[in-house]
Order: C-alpha cells, then sequence, then structure tokens
C-alpha cells in the first residue's frame, strides 16, 4: 500500500499533528472548557463490547445503506466542518474523496469552498445551514445550495460556542493580512510542508465563508468571525422556526445534534426526514454525554418515524458497528476525515474511509453477518450504567403515553 498508507485513525491525527501549524492542529482538535464530552465521545465506544461469532461465517458482506434517499456504499457520511484551511484544496478534496468512495457528503455553510465547485466534485451532498440572519436571507441560500444540485440540506442546532478551554484556546485571525501572516511566520515556517503545498496552489489558506452571499458574490464573504457574528446576533430558533426550515427547502432534512427524546419527538413533529444524535464533537456545551450512550433512547422513541444517524467520537469501523448495531441508520465522521485531509489531502481522505470500511467488513466477518442490516443490540456488549435517557423514559415511549 506504500509508505504513504495510514493503518488507523489515531496514524492519521499523528500525522496531521506533525503537518499542521500548531493553531490549526489545536483548532481541529477542539473541545470546549474540561473537555468531559471530548474525551466521553470516544471513551464511550471503548466501554463497549462486541460478541463474536467463530463459525458459520460469511466471506462477502454488503455495506450499503440509503440515507435521506441517497444509497452509501457504507453507513459513513462525512459530517460538514467549516472552513477547512488545513490543506489548499478544503472541502472539494473532501467532495472528490467522498465521491470516489461513493458516499455522501455534508458541505458547512461555513465552508471555505463555493458550493458549486463541491457539488461539482461530488453528486451527494447535503447542504449544512445554522438558524442565522433574516428567513429571507436563509431562504436565497436554500436556493443557492438547491440550484447547485444539493440533494439534502442538514440544519445544525447543537452550537452553543462555549468559550474557554483548560487546555487553552487556539489563536485564529479574523484574516490572512500582512500583520497576521507576520505573526503566525513562525508557526508556519516550522511546518514548511504545509506552507509549500499553499505555496505551490498559489493560494493563502481561506478564511472567509463564500456561501453566505449570492453567486458571484464572493468577494464580499464574510470571515468565519464575519459570519460567527452574524449567528450570534441571530434569536435562537423556535420548533416553528424549525418547521420553516423543512417546509422552505422542501427536501431531504436533517435535523443535527438531537440528544433528548422529548426534542426527538418536536423534531419528528417539525416534518424532518432525519435527526442526527450529536453533541458537536464535544464542542459545545461540555457535559454533554456521548451520543452513543443516548442514541438507543433516542431510536426506541422515533427510529420507526424519521431516520436516525450518530454523529462524535468514530475513529475505527468497530466505532461504526456499534452505533449501526445500536440502531443508527449510519455515521458522521468529522475529525477523522480532516486528520486524513491534512495529511495527505484527496488520498489522506480516501484513506481514512478505507480504514473505516476495512474495520466494518471485519466486525461484520467476526459477528458472523452477511449485511450491516442484520446488526443488532444482540451483537453489542452494553455494560451496566452505560446508556442514557435524556428527555423521556423509554417504557413510557413503549407504553404509548
Amino acid at each position: 500500500m506504500g509508505s504513504g498508507w495510514m493503518e488507523t485513525v489515531a496514524e492519521a491525527q499523528r500525522r496531521a499533528q506533525k503537518r499542521l501549524p500548531s493553531s490549526v492542529y489545536s483548532a481541529l482538535l477542539a473541545g470546549s472548557e474540561r473537555g468531559t464530552s471530548y474525551d466521553d465521545n470516544t471513551r464511550a465506544f471503548g466501554e463497549l463490547g462486541l460478541a463474536p461469532h467463530v463459525a458459520g461465517l460469511t466471506a462477502e458482506h454488503d455495506l450499503a445503506t440509503t440515507v435521506m434517499g441517497q444509497t452509501i456504499s457504507m453507513p459513513v457520511l462525512i459530517s460538514p466542518t467549516g472552513v477547512q484551511a488545513v490543506h489548499p484544496d478544503g472541502e472539494v478534496a473532501v467532495a472528490r474523496a467522498a465521491a470516489a468512495r461513493g458516499i455522501a457528503m455534508g458541505l458547512s455553510s461555513f465552508a471555505s469552498k463555493p458550493v458549486e465547485e463541491v457539488t461539482e466534485a461530488c453528486s451527494q451532498v447535503f447542504y449544512q445551514s445554522y438558524w442565522m440572519g433574516s428567513r429571507e436571507v436563509m431562504a436565497r441560500r436554500f436556493d443557492r445550495a438547491r440550484d447547485a444540485g444539493c440533494v439534502g440540506l442538514i440544519a445544525t442546532l447543537d452550537w452553543s460556542f462555549s468559550y474557554g478551554r483548560d487546555w487553552g484556546s487556539p489563536v485564529i485571525p479574523e484574516k490572512l493580512d500582512l500583520r497576521a501572516m507576520a505573526r503566525f511566520a513562525p508557526e508556519a515556517l516550522r511546518r514548511p510542508r504545509w506552507l509549500y503545498d499553499f505555496a505551490r496552489s498559489g493560494k493563502l489558506p481561506d478564511l472567509t465563508t463564500p456561501n453566505l452571499v449570492d453567486p458571484g458574490a464572493e468577494d464580499q464573504a464574510p470571515t468565519f468571525f464575519g459570519a460567527y457574528g452574524e449567528w450570534a446576533q441571530t434569536p435562537p430558533p423556535t420548533w416553528d422556526d424549525i418547521a420553516w426550515m423543512v417546509e422552505e427547502w422542501g427536501g431531504p432534512f436533517m435535523l443535527k445534534g438531537i440528544c433528548r427524546v422529548d426534542d426527538a419527538r418536536a423534531a419528528v413533529d417539525a416534518g424532518v426526514t432525519a435527526i442526527s444524535v450529536s453533541n458537536h464533537g464535544g464542542n459545545n456545551l461540555d457535559g454533554t454525554p456521548a451520543p452513543i450512550r443516548v442514541l438507543p433512547a433516542v431510536v426506541a422513541a422515533v427510529g420507526d418515524e424519521v431516520e436516525v444517524l450518530m454523529d462524535g467520537g468514530i475513529r475505527r469501523g468497530s466505532d461504526v458497528v456499534k452505533a449501526v448495531a445500536l440502531g443508527a441508520r449510519a455515521v458522521m465522521i468529522g475529525r477523522a476525515y480532516l486528520w486524513g485531509l491534512a495529511a495527505n489531502g484527496q488520498a489522506g481522505v480516501e484513506n481514512v474511509l478505507d480504514v473505516l470500511r476495512g474495520g466494518v467488513d471485519s466486525s461484520l466477518l467476526g459477528m458472523g453477518h452477511s449485511s450491516v442490516h442484520d446488526l443488532s443490540p444482540d451483537d453489542v456488549v452494553v455494560p451496566d450504567g452505560f446508556l442514557r435517557t435524556l428527555g423521556g423514559t423509554t417504557a413510557r415511549d413503549r407504553a404509548g403515553t
């Protein structure tokens, strides 16, 4: 497979750390406050076991599934992440990798590449939006995404932008002007390969958000912090606002950030197609349980009415299998593919996806299943006290009260 091959997501993370300036790498690592949720997202998967068989195993395994009407080659999607300035090709490289591996991609409204360039590289793109600006402004952004060929919308609501990290927050400039470049030059010079990639591309890392303006007006696009300011000044949405988003988009719609059973029910009432059980990768309200802990309760409550996905802590194929066995239709990955992108561009993202696919395949083999659709809670060893039910009880759900 060559010396560039990365055999695990952990190796992709190590190579990303070696390649990126410290501030850029720290921004990818993120987390908030004490880091309780960030740590729990990955630790929780280690607490779960698998129940293998040793005979009667099947050599051929079907990993394909569908999410919001899109057929994908395995139950993994690219989660939308903003301003991918870890590599000159950014979201376009990720889109090419997703297309090459037959999976769908979420594109952040805070992306560094125009949606039209991304959909040209991948036909299965879900556009992601925050609740920000007026309804008229949001409708124009939806129109642009729809016109570009996006096949679904993801609304992200689990973002409170908690301040302060006990290990220190990265210093990210408003824009890369001469002053900022002088300040960050020592960091960049210590990572010559990263600097060389951008120099060769003829472009500086882009910290603007071109999809928040009308097509052709990208030179007026706000910076990341300008976009954050618009979000911060927009009153938080009501469930009626979510229902408006669903109607305005008029197609497959995922609500990202659900942790509670009562919120899951409200999302169903608002008319969503899918929900993603997520705590924003531990970058949000610290102390939120790992999504895998609350997934089964949400699935029990609404899994027969909407598609339920899970986002947070996925680092290997067996993690994907555990989530699917506990009721997720598919998982979404964030840091894992960003580390691959930082380490080796499009090939690095493909590498990470191949690692996950291999892990899913070997886990199915070990548990004697021929398809991801055969997975069930019986395949997972769940320790006492592992699960959490927020905002409702599964017993009440079963009783129909």
